[in-house]
């Protein structure tokens, strides 16, 4: 990796720290520029202006969401579907573990969608593909034969999805609780109920 990329990264992780503790708008480019290393004018060789290292940290940001609920249905069997989707709320979690700035970060943009119709639509954009992803999944469920075929599956997908993106809210305010068993659980309800729905 050459200077001028390693520098590039350097700043793209000193934003993202400095933007999740402290806000967009208390973050200059000069306080990042300090950080890493550079003078002010050598970091307008990387990013034009703070709104476009924003707009570039949040383009990552949403496809590593998209990529963390993606799954290989070609992996997927009655066998191992539970287990694959316990792995998917296991995984999120230990990435949270891993980065206590993710979810500082994001609320961050939720912050600046408020008042920004682009970021505004591209939230709800991710929003609705976050969805319809476990959506997917648990309609993949019902092709394998785990789950039933009932009207609730829907409501069931969306569950495990506000399941799964809560801990990760939870997990940001420091409340030690069992997030692994409590996904668990989530999972086990959706298993368990959907082969006891009946069709309506």
């Amino acid at each position: 990796m050459g200077n001028k990329e390693q520098t590039f990264r350097k700043i793209i992780e000193i934003a993202y720290v400095m933007f999740a503790e402290n806000g967009f708008e208390k973050t200059s480019l000069a306080m990042i520029a300090t950080e890493v290393g550079i003078s002010k004018p050598a970091i307008y060789y990387y990013f034009q202006s703070k709104d476009q290292l924003i707009a570039f940290i949040f383009d990552e940001l949403y496809k590593e969401i998209q990529h963390d609920v993606a799954v290989d249905y070609k992996e997927l069997s009655s066998a191992n579907f539970k287990e694959e989707l316990l792995k998917l709320g296991y995984k999120s979690i230990e990435a949270q573990d891993k980065d206590p700035y993710f979810n500082k970060i994001f609320n961050q943009y939720v912050l600046l969608a408020a008042r920004d119709e682009n970021y505004k639509r591209q939230l709800v954009e991710l929003e609705t593909s976050f969805l319809t992803s476990f959506v997917a999944i648990l309609r993949y469920g019902v092709q394998l034969g785990v789950l039933e075929d009932t009207p609730h599956i829907e409501a069931k997908a969306q569950m495990l999805a506000l399941v799964y993106d809560n801990i990760g809210n939870f997990m940001l305010t420091g409340n030690q609780l069992n997030y692994r068993a409590i996904w668990k659980e989530a999972v086990n309800s959706v298993i368990q109920g959907g082969k006891n729905d009946k069709k309506k």
